[in-house]
């Protein structure tokens, strides 16, 4: 396996070249995206409709083609669905990513054409490791297997000939055979259908091969890392894996987790912890340097053209859009891509928010959709991550999930925040913890802040500590288990509050 490390360590660290040019070009490389997708474009019917045949510059783009949610092109989506070529983009479409998002329980189906698949999604993953071995570049990570949480894939339910399922099952599904040979557990038990059986196999599995690196999302890690700890009775995970090297995480914050797997799971330095931003819709950021906690490298020449609204423009019938040259760094944006597969300025739901600029770099600041501003005071998940981080910190304790929404005003009743949280450590003093909690929203929030200025408009808020094990079975009924389905953090209403509480009291 020495060998195999070594070549594939040599192979990777060429790609870096590639990487250096994007990164000292960026505004070239993504005009030269654009110009490639309205070329291949131009002959579908949506490019016919809005003219790409006579786009000259990005801005005759923006003023053409307007802005779009998923529900405002599922017409079209759905037309590619059902088999019909050459709607949205020339390549024949025979796989959708199928996500559940987070705003609503109706699934989204994204396709993902050829290209999408070679020229983003596994440039990403190759890349991914790249940058892997640029932070690190005496890895031994390729000596030992790669674990992934995949999804499942299901036959498209408006045409037989295509399938449908979560990205990671996409992905996996057409690895070439030397990537399975590095990866566990074997397909046919990474893409089961039934989540906790698969879990159940897994653990099996994976606790008796070599991992030397995870790919997935902290939450159910964490209960694929809690099985396999009972089922072989170690105290932490460097005890079931010793050469363990990297975890590779992203879809939800990191730092609300990042203490809970350096003292519980890998308590040890030799663990590096790499963060990536990659949705249904395509794969968009990778961190590049492990000092930079919770910044990512904007991947520029992936077949996908950015644009950024800001929030403040959100919802408006024609948002200004900006380009890369424009953004500010420290404003939140709202994302929009146009890919190459076929979505064309298409509101992702995802706010970012600039780190750097030459190279850009960016975070993951919250959901266009996911936030509290029942009473003006407009706390995003960002805000929210800060303040469940610096009460753990203060209190030694370590948290697992949350969720929270607003207490609304009543009759001569002032509004609050209700917060559920789950911790595999709880604080010894509940009240300091909430306290803590509530002094950070207030120090990372001026809006928060003046709505909290002796309890006039906002009381202090009402958090309910519940026991291991509430968020899996809260989200196993409502058939959200998987890698791709996220607890939702923040809502505006009391939607998700009320069907925990509900759940809680039963």
């Amino acid at each position: 396996m020495k060998l195999v490390n070594n070549m594939t360590v040599w192979f990777l660290k060429r790609r870096f070249e590639r990487i250096e040019q994007f990164m000292k070009y960026p505004i070239e490389t993504q005009q030269r995206i654009f110009s490639e997708l309205i070329e291949t474009a131009r002959y579908t019917e949506w490019g016919s409709r809005y003219n790409y045949g006579q786009i000259k510059s990005i801005k005759e783009f923006q003023d053409q083609v307007p802005v779009s949610t998923y529900e405002e092109l599922y017409p079209y989506i759905e037309r590619v669905l059902k088999g019909e070529p050459n709607v949205m983009w020339p390549s024949q479409i025979e796989w959708f990513s199928k996500s559940s998002g987070t705003t609503n329980a109706r699934s989204k189906f994204l396709p993902v054409s050829p290209e999408a698949l070679e020229e983003c999604h596994y440039e990403g993953g190759k890349d991914m490791m790249t940058l892997l071995i640029h932070n690190r570049p005496d890895t031994n990570v390729f000596d030992g297997k790669g674990l992934s949480i995949g999804g499942t894939l299901h036959a498209n339910p408006f045409d037989d000939y295509t399938q449908v399922g979560d990205v990671s099952a996409v992905i996996m599904q057409n690895l070439p055979s030397w990537a399975e040979f590095m990866r566990t557990p074997p397909l046919d038990v990474a893409l089961m259908d039934h989540w906790e059986s698969k879990l159940e196999k897994m653990a099996s599995i994976c606790s008796q091969e070599n991992v030397t690196s995870i790919l997935g999302v902290p939450t159910w890690t964490i209960v694929l890392m809690d099985q396999i700890l009972e089922l072989t009775g170690k105290k932490n995970m460097l005890e079931v894996w010793p050469d363990f090297e990297a975890f590779i995480h992203g879809a939800v914050s990191f730092e609300p987790y990042r203490d809970l797997f350096m003292s519980k799971y890998f308590p040890s330095d030799q663990v590096m912890y790499l963060e990536t931003y990659s949705a249904s819709e395509g794969f968009f950021a990778i961190q590049d340097d492990v000092s930079r906690v919770g910044e990512m490298l904007l991947m520029l020449d992936y077949g996908i053209f950015y644009e950024f609204i800001p929030v403040d423009e959100v919802g408006k019938k024609h948002p200004k859009a900006l380009l890369l040259d424009e953004v500010e760094v420290g404003k939140n944006y709202a994302l929009v891509i146009s890919t190459n597969a076929g979505l064309w300025r298409y509101l992702i739901g995802d706010t970012v928010k600039f780190t750097s600029k030459y190279p850009f770099r960016l975070k993951v600041s919250g959901r266009t959709k996911h936030f509290i501003n029942a009473f003006g005071e407009e706390v995003i998940v960002e805000n929210a991550d800060y303040a469940i981080k610096a009460a753990t910190q203060q209190t030694s304790s370590l948290v697992v999930n949350y969720t929270a929404g607003p207490v609304y005003m009543g009759d001569g009743s002032r509004g609050r925040h209700e917060w559920i949280i789950e911790f595999t450590t709880e604080p010894e003093d509940r009240n300091e913890f909430v306290n803590i909690l509530d002094a950070a929203l207030r120090e990372v929030n001026s809006d928060y802040d003046a709505k909290r200025y002796k309890d006039m408009a906002l009381l202090p808020p009402l958090v309910h500590f519940v026991p291991a094990g509430t968020f899996y079975a809260w989200m196993g009924k409502r058939h959200k288990l998987g890698g791709q389905n996220k607890v939702p953090r923040l809502s505006n209403s009391r939607e998700y509050l009320d069907d925990l509480l509900e759940d809680i009291a039963g």
